[in-house]
């Protein structure tokens, strides 16, 4: 389930989210995993730029209460529990948007550091590595937040990590949402995965979230910026079905390079693809973990 939802007052009590969250549920008793927006738990509607010293000052490293007490929320509801992102204060004192998922069982099962902030009108320093979850049973997710999602070098290192969803926890207070909605589009088509893209909503953000299978299909979508609970049925066996057989039963990107095939040079990325390893991992071993941002994306070997 996608939660559409206006951010909570930087500075709130957990208690506050925890009575967003159950409601959420009572509505949607079925679903199994719940996905806020970015930065849910740190809104006030100025500029993230402008309100640095607000930020830092409600920054906690992931070991702190805020975690803890999310963490807890998690066991409480027997969810896999995205609450957006969260301002993540480092070891040496930097500031990072960090996206979060916690278990049923209420551990913090990965954190994934904005790799893109948003420049220069975000004050967080980038983070390094790439993430990918398995959710024991509901597949594998690849972490992605707002504007990542305009890099499709992301989303193709989460893809080629394995992730089978690819959640995109969004902050759009400004008038490329409709661009967005083509990016979600074109980046589940073109590493055939599903996108969940949930943005705030009004009068915050621009709403609009999105559910997009592998073939580029709204599942689910918020037709404007009220809040919204978006669910759907993610049918994770279309993953390997659309692969195997191809987008629209024609393109098999997975499957372009033939054995032996010289490998192709990416300049750009100091890397390159090469046809040997030119496919997604497969199994949650392969794919559960962290590669270094650099020169990682798209890069074939590991």
């Amino acid at each position: 389930m996608a939660a559409q939802a206006r951010p909570q007052l930087i500075g709130a009590p957990v208690a506050g989210f925890a009575d967003e969250a159950r409601r959420a549920l009572e509505r949607h008793p079925e679903a199994r995993l719940v996905v806020f927006p970015e930065l849910h738990l740190f809104g006030d509607g100025v500029p993230d730029l402008q309100r640095e010293g607000a930020l830092r000052g409600a920054a906690e490293p992931l070991d702190g209460p805020r975690v803890e007490a999310l963490s807890a929320l998690a066991l409480e509801l027997g969810v896999w529990l995205v609450p957006g992102s969260v301002c993540e204060l480092g070891p040496h004192g930097e500031l990072f948007n960090t996206q979060i998922v916690l278990s049923p069982e209420g551990r913090l099962a990965g954190s994934y550091r904005k790799i893109f902030p948003w420049r220069p009108h975000e004050p967080y320093e980038p983070g390094n590595r790439f993430v990918v979850v398995d959710l024991d049973g509901l597949g594998r997710v690849g972490l992605n937040i707002c504007y990542d999602a305009w890099f499709p070098e992301t989303t193709r290192q989460l893809a080629w990590m394995g992730a089978e969803v690819i959640l995109n926890v969004v902050k759009t207070t400004t008038a490329d949402r409709a661009q967005e909605l083509v990016l979600a589009r074109a980046n589940a088509i073109v590493n055939q995965v599903f996108v969940v893209s949930v943005n705030c909503a009004g009068p915050t953000g621009m709403g609009r979230s999105i559910i997009v299978d592998p073939e580029g299909e709204a599942l689910a979508e918020a037709p404007d910026a009220a809040p919204a609970l978006l669910a759907a049925d993610l049918d994770l066996a279309a993953v390997a079905r659309v692969r195997t057989h191809g987008t629209a039963g024609v393109n098999r990107m997975w499957s372009q390079f033939r054995p032996g095939e010289p490998a192709i040079p990416l300049p750009v990325y100091q890397g390159r693809i090469d046809p040997a390893t030119w496919q997604p991992a497969t199994s949650p071993s392969e794919s559960t973990g962290h590669v270094d941002v650099a020169p990682a994306p798209i890069r074939s070997t590991p």
